[in-house]
């Protein structure tokens, strides 16, 4: 993989670190799902009460996650990172030694809160040093990482699970990200506010209320997105084919890694609310397609990976208005879209589960295509208008 484009204070070295960082924290939000039979087994506990550790984690990140992006902002954005790598260590080691369900329970609490700092301070961190001009292809670039630990990392970690024990997958997280503290807290230097080419703007009245706006954009485009792939397996077990799921969750990974790439080097060129925008209006016309194609194998498979593709374009180009619209509480608000990005998710599971078991799961992608529509929209509407407005301030 490149490491993308060098820019001032963003050398390629840099952002390889980003981007490991993003790969070793997605892979242990990933990783839990596969191993949760284990993890019953080996507590005695049901595999539906260990559903809990999935929820613990992400309601931990959702509740930190701006209170940690507002004190980086605060404070030295590498510091608040460097600590929150160390707890998060920490965490993992926990969550290998945890000598019943309550303590692992509480583990993946701390791991969320952990997990809240550090992926919003580092996507503020490449940002900020990153040229104007290539600030969203550096960021699809490092959030690459987050994807391929979706379908590289959570296989990997699985697969040492299933050999060596549920256990070894947490402890070599652990060892990957106590390391790289270790750069962290050397390589990137405090920077004043502008030195990067960016104007700095103030916040002015009735900012946070656009920042809202602007991130609850994120929460309908997850719906979207994680329905689809949070029940895909489940229908093609109950359709029998499970044979097929493994080659076509690559191919849904390798389309959303592209995307990621496609919409943050045209947000660059074209601008990024017109770009997510697009991005919205394809996410909801492939969701029908696919929802069309599931009765053919080879037809869903080039579904998905088109669906992922424009999906996930839409991410780096929505991170790069919200870095352009709030330069100097880039963090905080990164943060507030990571937060809003796992209230779509648990929605997405929450109503999901309901719909597939009611009316089938080709029914929750024309809901999910609905839902990627009305993003589309609101996308179009409110913060092309907040834009303007925060531009004028």
């Amino acid at each position: 993989m490149r490491p993308g484009p060098r820019s001032p204070g963003l050398t390629p070295s840099r952002v390889a670190l980003a981007w490991l960082t993003q790969f070793l924290v997605g892979t242990d939000l990933f990783v839990v799902a596969p191993l949760l039979p284990a993890i019953a087994a080996s507590l005695d506990v049901s595999a539906a009460r260990t559903g809990l550790l999935v929820t613990a984690f992400s309601v931990a990140y959702v509740v930190a996650s701006p209170l940690a992006g507002r004190l980086a902002d605060r404070r030295d954005r590498a510091t608040v990172l460097v600590w929150a790598l160390v707890l998060f260590s920490l965490a993992n080691v926990a969550t290998a030694l945890a000598p019943g369900f309550g303590v692992l329970l509480l583990t993946r609490v701390v791991a969320g809160v952990a997990a809240a700092a550090t992926g919003p301070t580092v996507y503020a961190l490449v940002s900020s040093r990153a040229r104007p001009r290539s600030r969203a292809q550096v960021l699809a670039v490092v959030g690459s990482g987050l994807l391929t630990a979706l379908w590289v990392g959570a296989p990997a970690g699985s697969l040492l699970g299933r050999h060596v024990g549920w256990e070894a997958a947490f402890v070599v997280l652990a060892v990957g990200t106590f390391l790289l503290a270790f750069p962290h807290a050397f390589v990137w230097r405090p920077r004043p506010p502008g030195e990067d080419g960016t104007p700095v703007v103030r916040p002015g009245p009735g900012s946070r209320g656009r920042a809202v706006a602007a991130v609850a954009v994120t929460s309908l485009w997850a719906f979207s997105v994680y329905s689809l792939y949070t029940f895909l397996s489940v229908f093609l077990h109950a359709d029998g084919r499970a044979s097929a799921v493994t080659w076509l969750l690559v191919a849904y990974g390798v389309g959303a890694v592209v995307g990621g790439q496609v919409g943050g080097r045209f947000a660059d060129r074209a601008g990024a609310v017109r770009v997510s925008a697009a991005a919205l209006a394809l996410t909801a016309v492939l969701e029908v397609g696919v929802a069309l194609a599931c009765p053919v194998t080879w037809a869903l498979a080039c579904a998905l990976g088109l669906f992922a593709c424009a999906g996930y374009a839409f991410f780096p180009a929505q991170q790069r208005h919200l870095v352009d619209l709030f330069p100097e509480r880039s963090t905080t608000v990164l943060s507030w879209n990571n937060s809003a990005l796992f209230v779509g998710l648990s929605l997405a599971g929450a109503v999901g589960g309901q719909v597939v078991h009611t009316v089938g799961y080709p029914a929750l992608l024309y809901i999910g295509a609905a839902v990627a529509a009305a993003a589309f929209l609101f996308a179009c509407g409110r913060p092309a208008r907040a834009h303007r407005q925060e531009v004028s301030a």
